[in-house]
């Protein structure tokens, strides 16, 4: 990807000011006897990218989840842009939040997972294009438009009328990404997006990634084993065991000199 094809802050997300974006609090999830989260607590920046790392099982990919609303949380609450994500308030008290307060507050949310889940009967501008037109209301050409400077960035802008079948996994995971950039989401969820990849394409959608990163003013909240790329983007990066954070700091920090014996453990695992 050309240095001129790198998207800008204007046609992706809004400007950040800085302020708190995410913010859990004492947000517990279990699945049966199994505590996945223990009480957490952690917040997100707007404009920050935050690395989550730890071992299989930790939950990382729950907090995903929880904010996608996949899952809702046993205990606690979420904060998305100041408001409730699960929960709102009525006559003074917090109870579980509508369908439509629960949709309002996710669109600020994008996220792109492990696998594609491109719409296998569309083409590719029609799967960038389906979510703006009928969740946003943006009209088609303005949708259209859209997509096509997205795919231009993510270089593919000559796929657009390709069918997902047609594409490489790489090809369908950069679909993926630009397909959630067209919501003009205040924060990128990335959940292990080259997981399922070739180790050949691998290397392809972490650029169109790192560009993302360095170009935009895009909150991201990221889930990878790709230790390289997460040193290189991130501006914080928590470590997780056992449903908590057992360590936060910079990357320089954490990767050069973890405090935590479990981090240092971990790093020596997969670096």
């Amino acid at each position: 990807m050309s240095a001129d094809s790198t998207p800008t802050t204007d046609n992706i997300n809004p400007a950040v000011d800085g302020s708190e974006l995410i913010r859990f609090d004492k947000v517990t999830k279990r699945f049966g006897s199994n505590v996945v989260l223990d009480a957490l607590d952690f917040s997100v920046n707007s404009g920050k990218h935050v690395t989550l790392i730890g071992p299989s099982g930790s939950g990382k990919t729950t907090i995903l989840r929880l904010l996608m609303t996949l899952l809702t949380p046993d205990e606690g609450t979420i904060k998305v842009g100041g408001e409730y994500l699960t929960h709102e308030e009525r006559g003074g008290k917090l109870v579980p939040a509508g369908e439509k307060h629960t949709r309002d507050v996710r669109k600020n949310i994008g996220m792109v997972f492990q696998q594609f889940n491109l719409f296998p009967n569309m083409k590719v501008l029609r799967n960038i294009t389906e979510a703006p037109v009928h969740v946003l209301g943006l009209s088609k050409d303005e949708a259209d438009e859209r997509a096509r400077e997205l795919l231009d960035q993510v270089g593919l802008g000559d796929k657009a009328n390709s069918y997902p079948s047609q594409l490489s996994g790489g090809q369908q995971q950069r679909v993926a990404i630009a397909r959630a950039l067209a919501m003009r989401p205040q924060v990128l969820l990335l959940d292990e997006v080259t997981s399922a990849l070739d180790p050949e394409l691998v290397a392809g959608v972490l650029d169109v990634l790192r560009d993302i990163a360095r170009s935009t003013d895009i909150t991201m909240l990221c889930v990878t084993h790709e230790m390289s790329f997460a040193r290189d983007i991130s501006d914080q990066v928590l470590m997780f065991d056992s449903g908590r954070v057992i360590e936060s700091g910079s990357a320089e920090k954490i990767f050069g000199d973890p405090d935590h014996e479990r981090t240092r453990e971990f790093l020596s695992a997969v670096l």
